[in-house]
């Protein structure tokens, strides 16, 4: 399925792979100056890099020391994780393709590229949600929290993961696809084409890994901040009734 939809991708990006399986251009036409291209390789570059030191510092820590693994470090370095994963798998291609002006993998790799990062991508999104989510609970639940309890932590990376494979596989098997984007050294999700499969999909993928952990993130955070604010009005109104006694 995944072969075919590279077929269905070459077919209907009007000539953007040539014959060697490189990436000319996309179907929209658009391209970069070659100072374009340069410039983009070396933001690549630096991104690529520290993010990957910075996430691998982040995970040995974790490793090296117990006092960090708590709760709710599992659900950061679960992010960590699909941060790391990023920079290993998707940055180093289109780094690479940035320095050539070109796509250098093929269309398979073109699909491979887009799914992987898609997927990460969203991971990175839920799993943030879902960190919300437990720091709401944690402080608006009536009992402390239990930092030996890893079974919701658990549940919540399991969750996050399970939830974006599940968003990021369709285009591998007919509902909208994988393919070249911008100046042609990038892939993801056909944003472009509008056909009925594509475009429910792009509507669905929107609402469900954008502005349902952006509302989840928002809703939770809000109500912090309120009951940080109203135990804040609370005590300014007690030391008000000690200081006229």
């Amino acid at each position: 399925m995944i072969v075919s939809n590279v077929s269905l991708s070459c077919a209907r990006s009007g000539g953007a792979w040539c014959g060697d399986g490189h990436l000319e251009g996309t179907s929209s036409g658009r391209t970069l100056s070659t100072n374009g291209h340069v410039v983009v390789a070396v933001c690549l570059g630096f991104i690529g890099t520290f993010g990957f030191l910075n996430n691998l510092l982040v995970l040995i820590l974790f490793c090296r020391y117990k006092m960090l693994r708590s709760p709710i470090n599992c659900l950061l370095v679960s992010i960590s994780f699909s941060d790391l994963l990023v920079c290993v798998l998707g940055t180093p291609f289109s780094f690479a393709a940035s320095t050539q002006g070109r796509w250098l993998i093929g269309p398979k790799g073109c699909v491979w590229y887009g799914f992987v990062n898609s997927c990460l991508g969203i991971v990175s999104l839920i799993s943030l949600a879902v960190v919300s989510y437990e720091r709401y609970c944690t402080m608006m639940g009536a009992t402390q929290a239990d930092a030996t309890n890893y079974r919701k932590v658990a549940a919540g990376i399991a969750f996050s993961w399970g939830y974006s494979l599940a968003w990021s596989v369709p285009p591998l098997f007919g509902w909208s696809r994988y393919g070249p984007e911008g100046p042609g050294t990038t892939c993801s999700v056909d944003w472009t084409t509008k056909t009925a499969s594509n475009v429910s999909y792009i509507v669905s993928l929107f609402l469900f890994c954008l502005i349902l952990p952006f509302a989840v993130i928002v809703y939770s955070y809000g109500k912090l901040l309120q009951a940080i604010k109203q135990v804040g009005s609370n005590r300014q109104m007690l030391h008000f009734h000690v200081f006229l006694k």
